[in-house]
């Protein structure tokens, strides 16, 4: 055995979970993404799904993924840079751009490789970037991969955000890089106080609307939109895969900041471009959120009467204030056995859940 085999070998954390009968995760679902899925033949209420307006089996949407792949094919066979830009990619960038209210937007084949690749161009040597600790993994992955100091601070503390600001040079480049709606707490930035804390310091604002779109905001436009300060915040990420029902992601901003972002992102330029029937997909789903508000507002009413449920029964939700809704159980082992113990009992639950929810609707 190789000495790789051989330390890597030693990590049976997962083995462990399956050996009690409690390994939660990479479980097979047999139907389509809906609230109620299958799984091992029985059916289960879906509440780990980020297809927050339901979208992922909308007829719309999938005869437009079917029709572009009519027209396209399967694939670009390429980078955005060379040989992979479709018409269709610069018609979502514009609409996206639209949609969040920045003059430009630039697309990547997943929501992960654009803040690998927008935070790690953002900012130099002698820069700065400052991250909330609870922000997402890719964010800190690409902070990771930039050449500039990395500062973090405590979760949505302002206190901590700005001790951070002052021990940064009041001339260098200093990007405030947040989650809109934290994707494991729920809660949202405060963004009125980081942008009061960015003017005072001459710093700028990226914010990760993945949860955010589809969710609040005019038209669920996302998070600045939600403050009315869209104008204040200089850089919008958000994801294909949530609300819009696809795959991939965009980041938005000045058109400057997307000329420099196009040409210098190494997960933009190295990386296929989304797929046709990815990019029609989201084009279809804008369209379907403009058209129907109503989608929007039947997800914040599932989603208080899940909260209200959920800390009726005693559970912590902590301070969530979103349809992410986190159960705090203080054990991992006990977490485990939790989710083991309603697999077993889904299909009795299901039937229960469904009866009183329609109950409740009639």
């Amino acid at each position: 055995m190789g000495n790789l085999k051989q330390k890597l070998s030693l990590y049976d954390a997962p083995q462990k979970a399956m050996q009690a009968g409690i390994y939660p995760y990479f479980r097979a679902i047999e139907s389509d993404q809906d609230t109620v899925v299958l799984m091992d033949g029985k059916k289960v209420l879906m509440f780990g799904s980020n297809s927050y307006l339901g979208l992922t089996n909308h007829p719309r949407i999938k005869e437009a993924a079917k029709n572009a792949i009519d027209k396209y094919g399967t694939g670009c066979a390429g980078s955005r840079f060379l040989n992979g830009t479709l018409d269709i990619h610069i018609e979502l960038e514009k609409k996206l751009a639209t949609f969040v209210g920045k003059d430009e937007a630039l697309c990547y084949s997943t929501g992960f490789q654009v803040n690998l690749g927008v935070v790690s161009v953002l900012a130099g040597r002698n820069d700065y970037i400052l991250l909330d600790e609870l922000d997402h993994a890719s964010l800190i992955e690409g902070s990771r991969l930039s050449f500039s100091k990395v500062l973090k601070f405590g979760h949505n503390d302002m206190v901590s955000l700005e001790k951070k600001l002052q021990t940064c040079e009041r001339d260098a480049i200093k990007v405030i890089v947040v989650d809109g709606i934290f994707s494991m707490e729920g809660d949202m930035v405060k963004l009125p106080e980081v942008v009061a804390l960015a003017e005072k310091y001459n710093a700028e604002i990226m914010i990760d609307d993945a949860h955010s779109l589809g969710v609040i905001g005019q038209n669920g436009s996302g998070t600045s939109s939600h403050f009315g300060l869209t104008d204040k915040v200089d850089l919008i990420m958000g994801t294909f895969s949530k609300s819009f029902a696809s795959l991939g992601g965009f980041i938005a901003a000045d058109k400057e900041v997307i000329n420099y972002i196009k040409h210098n992102s190494r997960s933009l330029i190295f990386s296929a471009s989304m797929t046709p029937a990815s990019v029609a997909t989201v084009l279809e789903a804008i369209d379907i959120i403009n058209e129907e508000p109503e989608r929007i507002e039947r997800l914040w009413e599932n989603t208080n009467y899940a909260l209200e449920g959920f800390k009726s029964l005693g559970f912590n939700t902590g301070k969530s204030e979103s349809p992410i809704i986190p159960l705090f159980i203080g054990d991992d082992i006990k977490a485990l056995t939790l989710t083991k113990i309603l697999l077993k009992m889904a299909y009795l639950l299901t039937r229960l859940f469904l009866r009183q929810y329609q109950k409740k609707i009639h």
